[in-house]
């Protein structure tokens, strides 16, 4: 799995219309949001850090909800935008969640296991569960 990292508002306009996960590193505004859905409609996730979920407001959540994107919180630990524009999901990272998927462990419990040999968010680990697993 693979998330498209956007750094600043500027970086929304290079956006390609398949792209369907996104990370945003800078505090969006709703304008931001509703400029994304139009580049990318396709978009199925944006994760955004904690310190800015914190401070949106409920409408921009509705929106999305609306619009069929999952908000999540969550950072990327460890990526260079200099090399590369996207962060990839470790396939260890995948194939445990499919593992602790398939024995039917909690989203809870396999967050907890997953957070121990990755830096993915719990948000990121569910989506993946919910999404990716079931697929």
């Amino acid at each position: 799995m693979k998330i498209r990292i956007i750094s600043s508002r500027e970086e929304i306009n290079s956006l390609r219309p398949n792209e369907k996960a996104i990370h945003l590193s800078f505090r969006p505004s709703n304008v931001d949001f509703l400029n994304l859905i139009q580049k990318s409609p396709r978009l199925q996730m944006i994760q955004v850090p904690p310190s800015y979920m914190r401070t949106m407001s409920k409408a921009t959540g509705v929106f999305l909800e609306m619009q069929g994107v999952n908000l999540l919180e969550g950072d990327v630990w460890g990526h260079r935008k200099d090399i590369d524009e996207y962060f990839t999901v470790p396939d260890e990272a995948l194939k445990a969640i499919k593992s602790l998927a398939e024995k039917g462990v909690s989203k809870e419990e396999m967050a907890r296991e997953v957070q121990k040999t990755s830096k993915l968010g719990k948000g990121l680990i569910e989506y993946i569960a919910k999404t990716e697993v079931a697929a």
